[in-house]
């Protein structure tokens, strides 16, 4: 872990992407007083209008302008989009940090360029809602939540030490892995849970009467289908990009799924009771 030696210095930070998270973040860093000054990019007029009613940032600029004026720069958009802004960035001051926040990592480092590889952290806060937009950030999103950097052996102690600051000081545990077990990991604990969300909602919904199924549900059916409401955008890139992982824990989920399938058509009730016990004892590891 990199000694602090930042530690006291208060930085202006830029934000590109201010809905749940990056809305979150300056909320965070204005609180904890790490930032100076926060700076926010948008390319919509209405999110511009909702973080300045919301006092999100102290100040909505252009690209160009948020570069100059940032000593960290956070990426808080869809997993494509911050590939995207790459070209962006090349001509980046050598001491200027950028972090991107994507909940995928292994894509989105194999494709930085290298002239600003030193500069980048690849992060991802394990945290987040189903909400979207800037009206969805929160005071305390981050507080006691992991974040994971990741491939930190190709980055400058300059950016490395500023993300540290950053992230302890709004309250994170902070872990360091590479990309690939990032992605490996992110898939079981985050992107197989909502794709089987946005499966159980479809199947739902493809029911002849579904609104009747609805006007029963209770505390189970609203937990497994909360996640179904995130934004397909953000979903539909993130499970592209981990396409490979994703499909690898589809087909164990669904050998799972036809092991159930086979207790119950054969009425192997003890079967399945031993089978809901040993699933029992992931909690005692929670």
């Amino acid at each position: 872990m990199p000694n602090l030696f930042i530690k006291g210095l208060v930085l202006n930070i830029g934000i590109i992407g201010l809905g749940l998270m990056g809305g979150s973040l300056a909320k965070a860093v204005k609180r904890y007083g790490i930032a100076q000054k926060v700076y926010g990019f948008t390319n919509s007029e209405k999110n511009k209008k909702d973080i300045l009613d919301l006092n999100l940032v102290d100040e909505v600029v252009d690209l160009e302008t948020l570069k100059k004026v940032s000593d960290v720069i956070i990426l808080s958009i869809p997993v494509d989009a911050i590939i995207s802004m790459f070209p962006n960035f090349l001509d980046i001051n050598e001491n200027t940090t950028i972090i991107d926040m994507g909940s995928t990592k292994e894509y989105i480092v194999k494709n930085i360029p290298p002239k600003i590889r030193k500069n980048f952290i690849a992060a991802h806060p394990m945290t987040g809602t189903e909400k979207s937009g800037p009206k969805a950030a929160i005071d305390n999103l981050y507080e006691g939540k992991t974040v994971v950097l990741c491939d930190l052996e190709a980055n400058d102690n300059i950016h490395v030490n500023k993300a540290f600051r950053i992230f302890q000081e709004i309250g994170m545990r902070i872990v360091v892995m590479d990309s690939v077990q990032h992605d490996i990991h992110a898939c079981y604990i985050s992107h197989l849970p909502h794709i089987i969300s946005f499966s159980l909602a479809n199947t739902v919904m493809g029911h002849e009467d579904p609104k009747a199924i609805i006007a029963l549900a209770a505390g189970g059916f609203k937990d497994m289908s909360r996640i179904a409401k995130s934004s397909p955008r953000m979903w539909s890139d993130i499970f592209k990009q981990n396409r490979e992982n994703l499909l690898a824990s589809i087909d164990l989920f669904e050998s799972q799924l036809q092991t159930a399938r086979k207790m119950v058509e054969e009425e192997k009730y003890e079967e399945l009771e031993e089978w809901m016990k040993k699933a029992n004892t992931l909690h005692e590891i929670l």
